[in-house]
């Protein structure tokens, strides 16, 4: 899985020994499995100078760390003498005998490994010597040798779940594939079946990856056993019990009319585009957004345990193949997202704000699309350091006041080229964007803006024929400088937004847009509707000549998002409302 998510910044890998690696006993759940043998399971990856070894032992897991170059023998000699402890253990809580044996020596097991009925030799190294299908005996007990068996790394469930929304399991594995494991889904045969041992507890109700309770499944714990596989054998399985019961869901929501246009997958000749600002659970707890941004909201409705079930079951009902979002937190991405829309088909990349818990994700379907190349940027970085932009520096440097404001800001730009798998001749700029959002804050986002184009126009340089999608929460209602600019081609050095941060900050400066660009969407009457604003300030930018919008799909009317007063609610998750349109591929001849 790790090979479908990406990261434009840096990140740290560490390494562990899943606890799922130590071989246990099968049981009622891995019916069906009949095995002469204990398992004895080998983890040995080119990149490791040392192998593990891991197996039951006398009733106790033993889990050896050795070097690959280490002689077979030496290694056979410590299982011996571990078992020879573990049976010294064992004695120790009986009554001593007076008598001792002649020679400890004498008791230590004969312990070999053997491969189609040979020996191999003491003198083979660790790296050759443990060979898949290979029998170690530890004095009377055998065990069967499984080198890099399909293992999950990590399996975990939400914490929260709801009737009427998809449960997508966490789930990270080696040496498979998810798309070969086999799942199996159980509830409670009655409430806390399971927490009072009832011996029958266990209904199965369903074997797909994901599953969605129903109301008839409120107050019921649920239980995920998962079976990791690669294509040709499976390895030991995970047996997963939800951390509490499922509740009752908040009815209708905001998006379920809009499910109605998106039940279906678009075809090779069109693209489903989605933007969407999620709020960032770092904002959505703090007292401001409590108290002041948005007292109206439920305070538990403002918790992510809450808002990821609408999240994920939003954003897999539109059946996208390509999503924009802005707001991500870190955690968000790793632990909510990336196992969902995995799950839905979808690949994911990530661009974390410098200074900052959250940022930008972009994903894409990859049965249909294929990443080729990533040129995301801080866009104040981007401006002091890029020779490409110094004309548009020394201009912003005339107001020191501007310049410090700029320079002090984190936004970035995310920029992803995309490949059609059905015809590599169709390439995509994907730009994806979350710019400055104080109201006074316009010339700002100008820059800011300036900046961004004549970076893709760049990237576009790069990949001859590439198609324009960009994106996001620009912070601009339809009367900005900035509108004007992506959507009609040039600002005057007069627009009244170069004053909108006050005389110490004016600046005189004409801007051309390098892009023929229109809004997919239009302008909505309102993407952000909150209880002291609504308008609209979020949109999807293509070039008409080369994708052409086939639907839009209809936002929530006022009725309905104004239900609760305003967003976020318990029935939508955020205070943004998520763009969607499907697009075509333009050709030559149309």
């Amino acid at each position: 899985m790790w090979s479908r998510l990406s990261f434009s910044t840096r990140s740290f890998f560490f390494r562990f020994i899943p606890p799922s690696l130590i071989p246990i006993r099968r049981n009622l759940f891995t019916a069906g499995f009949k095995m002469s043998m204990e398992r004895c399971v080998v983890r040995c990856v080119e990149s490791d100078s040392k192998l593990t070894i891991s197996f039951s032992l006398n009733g106790s897991n033993k889990h050896m760390l050795r070097d690959k170059t280490e002689p077979l023998g030496k290694l056979l000699d410590r299982i011996a003498n571990n078992s020879l402890k573990s049976t010294a253990g064992k004695s120790k809580k009986h009554k001593p005998s007076k008598e001792k044996p002649e020679s400890q020596e004498a008791e230590k097991p004969e312990t070999s490994l053997s491969v189609n009925g040979q020996p191999v030799s003491p003198e083979t190294l660790n790296s050759d010597a443990w060979q898949d299908g290979a029998v170690l005996q530890v004095g009377d007990l055998k065990y069967k040798v499984e080198r890099n068996p399909p293992t999950f790394t990590q399996s975990e469930l939400p914490s929260s779940l709801m009737a009427g929304f998809p449960m997508c399991p966490k789930l990270e594995m080696e040496f498979g594939d998810l798309k070969d494991c086999e799942f199996r889904w159980y509830k409670e045969s009655s409430a806390d079946a399971y927490i009072t041992g009832d011996a029958e507890c266990w209904t199965e109700a369903g074997s797909e990856r994901v599953f969605t309770p129903s109301n008839l499944d409120i107050g019921l714990r649920l239980m995920l056993k998962c079976t990791p596989g690669d294509g040709s054998k499976f390895g030991e399985p995970k047996k997963l019990v939800s951390s509490s019961a499922v509740e009752a869901g908040p009815g209708m929501c905001t998006f379920d009319n809009r499910h109605i246009y998106t039940q279906k997958l678009t075809d090779e000749g069109s693209l489903r585009v989605v933007s969407y600002n999620i709020l960032a659970d770092v904002y959505a707890q703090t007292d401001l957004s409590k108290t002041v941004l948005y007292p109206y909201c439920a305070p538990y409705a403002l918790q992510m345990d809450y808002r990821q079930n609408l999240i994920k079951k939003e954003l897999s009902g539109y059946n996208a193949d390509i999503i924009c979002l802005q707001e991500v937190d870190k955690s968000v991405f790793l632990d909510v997202l990336c196992p969902a829309l995995d799950a839905f088909g979808l690949d994911g990349v990530f661009r974390i704000k410098e200074k900052q818990h959250e940022g930008l994700a972009t994903y894409f379907r990859r049965s249909k699309l294929k990443l080729v190349e990533q040129y995301d940027v801080m866009l104040s970085e981007a401006l002091t350091t890029d020779p490409i932009h110094q004309e548009l520096w020394e201009k912003v440097s005339c107001s020191q006041s501007l310049k410090e404001k700029i320079e002090k800001r984190s936004t970035t730009l995310q920029v992803t080229i995309l490949q059609s798998l059905c015809d590599p001749s169709r390439i995509l700029c994907v730009g994806n964007t979350h710019l400055y959002w104080r109201p006074e804050g316009g010339n700002v986002r100008l820059v800011q803006i300036a900046v961004a184009l004549e970076h893709m126009k760049q990237v576009v340089t790069k990949h001859p024929g590439a198609r324009l999608i960009f994106s996001g929460d620009f912070n601009s209602t339809p009367s900005s400088g900035l509108f004007q600019l992506l959507s009609q081609g040039c600002v005057p050095e007069d627009h009244e937004d170069w004053g909108s941060g006050g005389p110490e900050e004016q600046i005189r400066l004409g801007l051309t847009n390098p892009f023929l660009l229109s809004s997919a969407c239009g302008v909505p009457d309102f993407t952000n509707f909150v209880g002291g604003f609504q308008g609209c300030l979020d949109y999807i930018f293509v070039e008409p000549r080369t994708l052409q919008v086939e639907q839009v799909i209809p936002l929530p009317g006022l009725e309905e998002v104004s239900n609760c007063v305003a967003l976020p609610s318990v029935s939508h998750p955020s205070d943004h409302i998520a763009l969607v349109c499907d697009l075509k591929w333009m050709t030559d001849s149309d």
